[in-house]
Parts: structure tokens; C-alpha cells; sequence
């Protein structure tokens, strides 16, 4: 993929600065800056981007998977602009490479020239079942959650309260509760894409 987006960001030199997909430039972004703060502190409230987002501030380092699920979830559930994402990302990854870095965020985004559709929006909750099916990762980058058993680990506000306090992890307080309801943003973002499709 290096290469191909490299060839891409040298044929198309408007990517570096726009949309690939020209109908896709007039998305609203809402672009909140305290959402961009949770996101890139790994305060969202749903798990696996926390942990992916920590992981990648203190390491420099984020599985492909990971950043495509941070990169939708920035995009798609907080409808904040993807040079925002990009930008974030070559600040913190040591493996950073524009044109790479680029076409995976417009890839995320649905904007760019092989892009996952505008309406693949990644559900948080599935892909950290699908991908961290023990709850060892997240456990590992987000300690507030270490005692929370796997039947919560991924959508931990679920939790009864005597569960919250038996694990020490009341939501709201020791972990924050989910930033937007993921249901919720999905009918939003295919709202805003069609829209800007017209």
C-alpha cells in the first residue's frame, strides 16, 4: 500500500490537502475540538480506541487495525475531519509516512481513491470482540478497566452499578461514559455523506 499511495500522492498532489473523491469535499465536518481532545487522549469511552489511542501515545506504534478503527471512529462517529486524524497520527507514529499515512486516513474517511464505502462505518464494540476476544489488550492500556470481565470489557457503561463498584471503575468518574452513542452517530455520518453527495 506504501507504494501505491506514494504514486497516488505524486500523481494527485491535490491529496495531500483535499478529498481524492471530489463529491466528498463538501462533507459539514463538525470538527469539535473537545472531541478531537477525548479522542486523541483516549477518553472516548469506548474501549478499544482508548487503549489504541494510548497505546499509540506512548509507544509511537498502532496496529493497522487499530488505526483503522480510531480513524473511523474519528471520522465516522465524531464526523471530525480526517486531516485532523492525519495530522495527529504522523505527529505520534514513528512508522509515519505521508503518502501511507494519507491514503489510510482517506481510505477511513471513505474519501480517497480505494476507499471503504462511505456507509462502512466500524462499531467499535464488535471489532474490540472480534479482534481482543479476552480483553487483554484493552485491560493493558486501560488500567481503569483491569477488573472488568470480558461480559462488560467492551461496552463497559452496560455495567450495573454494584459491578461498577465491585471493579472500581464507576463510569462518568473512573473511566468516562461513551462520548456519542454509536447507533446514533452511524444514521448521522449517512446522513452527512449523502448529503454531500447531491
Amino acid at each position: 500500500w506504501r507504494e501505491f499511495y506514494q504514486s497516488i500522492l505524486f500523481h494527485f498532489p491535490q491529496v495531500s490537502r483535499l478529498s481524492f473523491r471530489e463529491k466528498y469535499r463538501k462533507i459539514k465536518w463538525i470538527n469539535d475540538p473537545g472531541d478531537f481532545a477525548a479522542w486523541k487522549n483516549g477518553q472516548t469511552g469506548y474501549p478499544i480506541v482508548d487503549a489504541a489511542m494510548r497505546q499509540m501515545n506512548e509507544t509511537g506504534w498502532m496496529h493497522n487495525r487499530l488505526r483503522m478503527i480510531a480513524a473511523s471512529f474519528l471520522t465516522k462517529d465524531l464526523l471530525i475531519d480526517w486531516r485532523w486524524g492525519e495530522q495527529y497520527f504522523m505527529q505520534q507514529l514513528v512508522d509515519g509516512d505521508s503518502a501511507a499515512n494519507n491514503g489510510g486516513w482517506q481510505w477511513s474517511a471513505g474519501t480517497g481513491t480505494d476507499a471503504a464505502p462511505y456507509f462502512r462505518i466500524f462499531n467499535p464494540t464488535t471489532q474490540a470482540s472480534k479482534f481482543d476476544p479476552e480483553g487483554k489488550f484493552i485491560r493493558q492500556w486501560v488500567p481503569e478497566l483491569h477488573k472488568v470481565v470480558v461480559q462488560y470489557i467492551y461496552e463497559p457503561w452496560t455495567m450495573p452499578l454494584d459491578v461498577q463498584r465491585k471493579t472500581d471503575c464507576m463510569i462518568g468518574k473512573d473511566y468516562p461514559s461513551p462520548m456519542v452513542d454509536h447507533k446514533w452517530a452511524r444514521q448521522r455520518t449517512l446522513h452527512f455523506y449523502k448529503e454531500a453527495s447531491l
